[in-house]
């Protein structure tokens, strides 16, 4: 009897744990298609510079204020989402989710003027490939993966930082090292929120709109490593037009 009631149990866990991540999944898809859709709708010359250029009297040029609000307004939203999403309604949850979304699109869309469709077309799939290997490590290893996970979440702020000092300071070598760590920080994380999202999957003291916000936020923050990855490993295979 007891054979057959933990058999009960295990197929339970099983469902309930794919239920959770097609929902994860539905709302990755979701973001990529949002931003790849505004990405390349509006990945033209024409729309970046009427409204991310500044044009003086003179002839002068200078980026605009929107170029910063679009580039730096998700990394606020991204955070409001991460560490709110207990006390947000889940419909203020989808929307901040939709708008990030949609801002990351606008912020896209400078890829298309910098890389060939070609070299964005080769890298998202060798980005897809590495992802994909990465979350199927995490999600199947029995190795608790949470020392390395705050290890890789260290170098993660380390070349945040960079990045943002390499703005001003302008080092294409810098930019190259920072895409090569990247790619090591954000497949390593990918692997690790792969297995504490199905460690959550099986928490049964969730009630079902926590569970979906858990799998709102979760989806988002696969998001946000996949495309961290391909913008990664974009800047190491790709050669500007």
């Amino acid at each position: 009897m007891s054979n057959i009631l933990d058999g009960d149990n295990q197929r339970f866990t099983q469902e309930v744990t794919r239920e959770f991540f097609k929902k994860v999944y539905s709302y990755m898809f979701a973001a990529l298609a949002i931003s790849g859709i505004i990405a390349y709708a509006t990945g033209t010359q024409e729309f970046y510079f009427q409204y991310f250029v500044n044009v003086d009297q003179f002839g002068g040029q200078s980026i605009s204020p929107l170029f910063y609000v679009v580039a730096f307004a998700p990394i606020g939203l991204g955070l409001l989402i991460q560490f709110a999403y207990r006390r947000l309604s889940y419909g203020l949850l989808l929307a901040l989710f939709l708008i990030y979304s949609a801002l990351m699109g606008l912020s896209l869309s400078s890829v298309m003027l910098v890389y060939s469709g070609q070299d964005i077309a080769i890298t998202f799939f060798v980005a897809a490939g590495a992802f994909g290997g990465m979350a199927v490590l995490g999600y199947t290893t029995k190795v608790d993966l949470t020392q390395f996970g705050s290890l890789m979440y260290m170098a993660f702020i380390g070349i945040f930082i960079a990045g943002i000092a390499n703005i001003f300071i302008g080092s294409s070598a810098l930019d190259f090292g920072i895409a090569v760590i990247g790619v090591f920080v954000f497949t390593g994380l990918t692997a690790y929120y792969m297995q504490m999202l199905k460690t959550a999957s099986t928490d049964y003291s969730l009630s079902g709109i926590e569970r979906e916000k858990l799998s709102l936020v979760g989806g988002l923050m696969l998001y946000i490593l996949f495309i961290n990855l391909f913008l990664s490993l974009l800047r190491i295979l790709g050669s500007n037009d």
